[in-house]
């Protein structure tokens, strides 16, 4: 009887135990404060955005406390001049991933903001500002609000899901089936690598059909949509990257004056890559993989000389996806993805298959836009 008795007096207290802890882990949102004051940009203050990926606004702010001692997150919310925030157009975090007090803003964000408020391209108007602080999932925004003036870019407000390029001057001539493709890179901006044939016309278009949007350039700046039309040549017949950015109108042109193998062991290209077409490069030769102390070398990569404004510049094409470990017959198709990136000896390179080692190697570099950029190694 009394083991029964003692039984019951543990279970108690046990159930007891388990009460208040549960109690004492209920959880409590942590308080902070409001952001009191704002410093960057003055009220109503004008900003005329420019197309340059470079360019920013920059915003600041006053600290929050947050009751625990820790560091309260930021964003930047954004509204039509009568909003309340309770659905604002846009918001954007600020720096070092929120925590910082400031935010540089790009002109690009801004110009999207303008079109949400309904301000037309190339017009000017007004939005409002503000900046939310939280902690955890306690959120308060700032009584303080700041107007900004913002003149919008001549972008497009009705940005197309694909692109071709199509005309005599094309790859594809006038077929509209064999238009080359555009890659689009990020949202409303288009990639291609194709050729162009000097004095013969050609336009873009938005889809393969004979009412398709056309579109084109009249000084290799700023993109138009044709409405009667209207084409444009090419000064010069050769191998182009061409880049549109529908969301500020704008198009460049890159030449491609070659891509060859570039062996990172010996610092230089081995051999050059012809173009054979529709964004493909291929070139045949040996590679001779280097001896060193701890073993043979070989690691690779592509060069690409461009021409602009008649100044050869370099690029390289690395990895996409960074390795330092041979293929296999049954590697991931990823391991040969390419993608730009800074001329260098040792960064962002593959290496070859054992099997290249002397023997002669067909490689080809294929940048086109229904597909992942990638290259692919043959022994021959």
């Amino acid at each position: 009887m009394k083991r029964i008795f003692a039984l019951i007096l543990f279970v108690a207290t046990v159930a007891q135990f388990v009460a208040c802890k549960t109690d004492n882990m209920e959880y409590t949102d942590v308080d902070v404060t409001k952001v009191n004051n704002i410093f960057e940009p003055l009220n109503n203050k004008s900003v005329k955005l420019v197309s340059s990926n470079s360019a920013t606004l920059f915003f600041e702010w006053e600290a929050a406390l947050a009751v625990d001692g820790g560091s309260p997150q930021y964003e930047i919310a954004f509204d039509k001049v009568d909003g309340d925030f309770s659905n604002p157009l846009y918001k954007v975090v600020s720096n070092n991933n929120g925590f910082a007090t400031n935010a540089y803003v790009t002109h690009k964000v801004l110009n999207s903001v303008a079109a949400l408020a309904g301000i037309s391209p190339g017009e000017s108007g007004e939005v409002k500002w503000t900046v939310i602080a939280s902690r955890g999932i306690k959120r308060v925004q700032s009584d303080v609000t700041r107007i900004l003036s913002i003149t919008s870019l001549e972008g497009f407000a009705d940005i197309p899901l694909e692109l071709y390029v199509t005309g005599e001057g094309s790859e594809g001539g006038t077929d509209l089936s064999k238009s080359p493709v555009f890659k689009q890179i990020e949202p409303g901006v288009f990639e291609i690598y194709s050729k162009l044939e000097s004095g013969k016309s050609y336009s873009f278009v938005d889809r393969k059909d004979p009412n398709a949007r056309h579109f084109y350039t009249e000084d290799n700046a700023k993109l138009k949509e044709s409405l009667d039309g209207s084409q444009m040549t090419s000064p010069k017949t050769a191998v182009y990257r061409i880049v549109i950015d529908f969301n500020v109108a704008t198009i460049s042109y890159t030449e491609i004056e070659s891509i060859g193998l570039w062996f990172s062991p010996e610092n230089k290209v081995l051999f050059d890559l012809p173009y054979q077409g529709n964004g493909v490069w291929s070139g045949t030769g040996v590679v001779r993989f280097k001896q060193e102390s701890w073993g043979r070398d070989e690691r690779y990569k592509f060069q690409m000389e461009t021409i602009v404004n008649n100044n050869t510049v370099l690029e390289h094409l690395g990895t996409q996806n960074n390795t330092d470990s041979r293929p296999t017959p049954s590697s991931d198709p990823s391991y040969y993805f390419i993608r730009v990136v800074p001329p260098s000896q040792w960064d962002n390179k593959w290496k070859f298959m054992e099997q290249v080692d002397g023997n002669s190697t067909t490689i080809k570099v294929i940048l086109q836009g229904d597909k992942n950029y990638t290259h692919e190694v043959k022994v021959n």
